[in-house]
């Protein structure tokens, strides 16, 4: 199927230009937020499914893909206040949001400093608090930490070797690698004035978002505008490598999910449910962070289900 048209296009607001992909549509505003080292690109493909009933865009956030890389403005007010002004310019005055992973962190803060801008959130593989003590223990304790895992290096000389480097350190993004994942990668890349091929992201803006990350907590009482929450019980298997992790270790990471990450998930979706009674949630098993790619057809019909109601 030949992947739906699109305009691409920038926006100067808050001091920085932002790229966006807009296939069009009739009805409210759809915004997709992508995650880190993520750009519009990802939605692609998922997007366009609801250009029927629904003017669907999806933003680049500063510091990633074609938008501006400031050095600075990536703590949790400049990121929505982006996506404020960008409403702005395009002249929409209230939209539903769909964020994936560090988006969501963005979702919570938008509803809370500017609920009258939100029709609806949904939040794919993203209610999360990723400073809490119990995951920051939680991922300490992932037997892959001690791996000899290969290293991806930060210059190559071509794309294609910066992209194979990747799909062999990060099985998990090799098993759900395609044309969608490949073009959003090239646009997190660039060619640097010495030819080599690196990181549109420097250090320094990624220890910014991983600053606005670790601080970010949900303001449960705040958060009125209904929403979804799709999480995904992870699949190990995705985190596997047969190529590079010895039989001992892939038990290993094996009995990590099941012992430690599954039950913290469980654990954590049942506090959020808690937390947020006025979210629905749906449940992924077996599934990638990723959901909307290899999980594209039950997150489109939990979506539409949601959105339609």
């Amino acid at each position: 199927m030949q992947p739906a048209r699109f305009k691409s296009s920038t926006v100067f607001v808050n001091g920085v230009n932002l790229h966006y992909l807009d296939w069009g549509g009739g009805g409210p505003a759809l915004i997709f937020l992508p995650g880190w080292g993520c750009n519009a690109y990802i939605f692609t493909h998922f997007a366009p499914r609801f250009s029927n009933r629904f003017r669907v865009l999806a933003l680049t956030r500063r510091g990633h893909g074609d938008s501006d890389h400031p050095e600075n403005g990536y703590d949790l007010d400049s990121l929505t206040e982006d996506i404020r002004q960008y409403m702005d310019a395009l002249g929409i005055e209230r939209a539903v949001l769909a964020g994936h992973s560090l988006a969501g962190v963005e979702l919570s803060h938008m509803a809370v400093k500017y609920p009258q801008r939100i029709d609806k959130l949904v939040y794919l593989d993203s209610a999360f608090e990723y400073g809490r003590q119990d995951f920051k223990d939680l991922m300490a304790k992932n037997p892959a930490r001690g791996f000899d895992q290969p290293d991806v290096a930060n210059e190559y000389d071509t794309a294609e070797e910066y992209e194979a480097a990747i799909l062999r350190a990060f099985p998990s993004l090799a098993a759900i690698w395609g044309p969608v994942m490949r073009e959003n990668f090239l646009h997190e890349i660039k060619t640097n004035p010495e030819g080599k091929v690196v990181d549109r992201m420097s250090e320094g803006i990624g220890d910014a978002i991983q600053q606005t990350m670790n601080s970010f907590r949900m303001d449960d009482a705040r958060i009125q505008a209904p929403a979804l929450s799709i999480f995904v019980l992870q699949d190990a298997n995705y985190y596997i490598s047969k190529e590079w992790m010895t039989p001992e270790q892939q038990s290993q990471m094996l009995a990590w999910f099941e012992q430690d990450r599954l039950p913290w998930l469980r654990g954590w979706i049942e506090e959020y449910q808690c937390r947020q009674p006025q979210a629905q949630v749906a449940v992924i098993p077996e599934g990638h962070h990723y959901c909307f790619l290899p999980q594209e057809e039950q997150v489109y019909r939990e979506m539409r289900k949601f959105l339609e109601t």
